[in-house]
């Protein structure tokens, strides 16, 4: 493995600890120290930006100042708090972590590694960063940043994704945390991944620590880390139906195998059908088969084009009308609800952009008499 010595590591964390001192950006999980607030920042930031995270931050500690009010809410009411930031299984992981730690530490946010890591939703990272960062315990870090950081320092030109690369790099951010300041160096180290040592174009003239860096050194920014394989995306084409009912409209709330699960949204299915008259057969026996139903001529109103992991999808959206009940379906997993309530419930993004349709659902025609 590639090393450092004694005197190396000394100025690398003297030239990282400088610079953060002097450039690090003013975030509001910045100024706490308390395990559980630092907690909620790192799960928001799990593949979501500073600047998305940063309008949600607040607003969910209003709402949940500790693990006691997290753990006695409704998984509902921390799903629409978590509305937009998408990857909802975090919140619900957090529901249920917070649920633990009521019942197995007295609703005390663990200080042990190994009970941090046993809570759903923490991994090695996480558990380090949380307990670094808030009782600056010695735990090394590895996440997006710290990889593509790491990766370059030490000129690793291997996947830095694969065990290998993985062994190396943890071994490494070991090797060179400080005895004191942890948290501090692990946040700086981030911050120099995130502001510095960026994925395309990295701004080496900024960096603190560009004496130490083999890919600097050898002019091989641009290859290392090794490139990830490109994803292969598959196109879903799929539709949304509001259904009316006076001024009411249905709703249903996705089971645990769903894409939503959890959160509440209009009945929505993919389609395959080609053809008007076919499409509405389609439309109206899968709405039945999903709620119990039957439903009237279903109106095309928009089409929403959005990406949801590994897929690219087309959801036309349907206004139609409610006709009969074919069969019952739970109360638990279905509600008729008036358009102004629709902002009480936790939707996904699309639904939400439905639930702002009011003027083409409603102008719908109603049936004769």
């Amino acid at each position: 493995m590639a090393t450092l010595e004694a005197t190396q590591r000394q100025a690398f964390r003297r030239q990282l600890l400088r610079w953060f001192d002097r450039y690090a950006r003013d975030l509001p999980w910045r100024h706490t120290s308390d395990p559980y607030s630092i907690w909620v920042s790192e799960i928001m930031l799990q593949q979501t930006q500073v600047v998305t995270v940063e309008r949600y931050y607040h607003r969910f500690l209003d709402r949940f100042p500790d693990v006691q009010s997290l753990a006695s809410a409704s998984e509902e009411d921390v799903l629409l708090l978590w509305e937009g930031l998408g990857y909802y299984r975090r919140a619900r992981s957090m529901h249920r972590a917070a649920k633990q730690i009521v019942e197995l530490f007295d609703g005390r946010f663990p200080n042990k590694f190994s009970d941090v890591r046993s809570l759903p939703g923490i991994g090695k990272y996480t558990a380090g960063a949380i307990l670094s960062i808030a009782l600056d315990q010695r735990h090394p870090i590895l996440e997006a940043n710290t990889i593509r950081l790491f990766s370059r320092l030490l000129g690793y030109r291997g996947d830095p994704l694969d065990r290998e690369g993985q062994q190396l790099l943890w071994q490494f951010a070991d090797q060179i945390l400080p005895r004191k300041k942890v948290g501090r160096f692990n946040q700086a180290l981030m911050e120099v991944g995130s502001l510095v040592c960026l994925p395309h174009d990295p701004q080496c003239h900024a960096c603190p620590v560009r004496g130490t860096c083999k890919a600097f050194e050898s002019g091989l920014q641009a290859t290392i880390p090794s490139h990830k394989k490109k994803i292969s995306y598959e196109s879903l084409h799929e539709a949304a139906v509001i259904v009316r009912r006076g001024n009411k409209v249905l709703l249903r709330r996705c089971r645990s195998d769903e894409r939503w699960a959890g959160l509440w949204d209009f009945p929505r299915f993919e389609i395959t059908s080609k053809g008007a008259a076919n499409r509405q057969s389609e439309l109206r026996r899968k709405t039945e088969e999903l709620t119990g139903i039957d439903i009237s001529l279903a109106q095309n109103i928009t089409t929403i084009k959005h990406g949801v992991t590994r897929y690219r999808i087309t959801l036309e959206c349907y206004a139609a009308r409610y006709v009969a009940h074919k069969h019952r379906q739970r109360r638990s997993t279905q509600k008729w609800v008036s358009w102004s309530a629709l902002s009480d419930y936790p939707l996904s993004v699309t639904g939400r952009k439905i639930s702002r349709l009011k003027g083409p659902i409603f102008a719908t025609q109603q049936p004769k008499s």
